[in-house]
């Protein structure tokens, strides 16, 4: 469903939330008035949202568009978007940039699909399970690896250890960004915990942070470690790409983030590494 275009009002977050609201669920568009800058609401929703996928630019559709990247949108407008880009939320799809209204004025707009992805089953079971590639099927990742030439040898030299796989490879296909825009990826292991046999790879806004515990020769083997906002740790028998599925799909986890969304994504926090 499109709604009339709305009239001139100075774009605060405040104002972006009254926008959102005024969408027609589960999906519509707005045509904003001409007095507010596009480059403006792209912006606001990057600060919230991360980094956008580009659908349309200057009348040209990605031809590599699809439902796993936004398409919904584009429907939605009828063809008309004239540079579009999208961020995943949740179960949503969220669109802005340019369109032309009814009369073929090419105006700013905000649009909303919904967004599915078929995540996995909570059960996981399996020493073999490949946990990158189930945690790249669980946030419907399509976008080519972000940082693909991570020089581990000079990262790992500079920790001084070797750091596992399955890390390596969450950085080098996921960048940096979050979790359902929560659990924070470091690009980096911090190691200020190191003395302890802690070595952080993420944490959380509420200053949990998620260790491997480096005991063991093989890094491969680490355990995960979480040390809570309050300085309990809490020992997770598995590697670091099992913990984010299992956290993210399993609502009885203790660290659980299956209780806030039930479609999950990966939020970008650079368009380009």
């Amino acid at each position: 469903m499109e709604c009339a275009f709305l009239s001139c009002m100075e774009l605060t977050h405040s104002a972006l939330n009254d926008l959102l609201a005024r969408l027609t669920e589960p999906s519509g568009s707005l045509h904003l008035s001409l007095d507010i800058d596009p480059h403006t609401l792209v912006e606001r929703l990057a600060d919230r949202h991360g980094a956008p996928r580009i659908l349309v630019l200057d009348g040209f559709t990605d031809p590599t568009v699809d439902e796993s990247c936004g398409v919904a949108l584009l429907t939605l407008l009828e063809g008309r978007g004239v540079t579009i880009r999208a961020w995943a939320y949740g179960g949503q799809w969220i669109g802005a940039g340019t369109a032309r209204d009814a009369q073929g004025i090419i105006r700013p707009v905000l649009v909303t699909a919904p967004r599915r992805i078929q995540a996995p089953p909570a059960g996981m079971t399996g020493q073999d399970e490949n946990w990158v590639e189930r945690l790249i099927g669980i946030t419907g990742w399509t976008s080519p690896p972000r940082r693909p030439n991570v020089d581990w040898a000079q990262v790992e030299a500079g920790v001084g250890t070797r750091l596992p796989s399955d890390y390596k490879r969450m950085v080098e296909t996921f960048g940096e960004g979050a979790f359902d825009a929560y659990l924070n990826l470091n690009q980096e292991p911090w190691t200020h915990l190191k003395e302890d046999g802690l070595l952080i790879w993420a944490g959380t806004e509420h200053e949990n942070l998620y260790c491997w515990q480096t005991n063991d020769g093989d890094a491969d083997r680490w355990p995960v470690t979480v040390q809570t906002f309050d300085g309990e740790l809490v020992p997770f028998d598995c590697p670091a790409a099992e913990f984010v599925c299992r956290i993210l799909l399993d609502p009885h986890h203790p660290f659980t983030m299956a209780h806030y969304f039930d479609t999950h994504w990966f939020m970008n926090y650079r368009e380009n590494e």
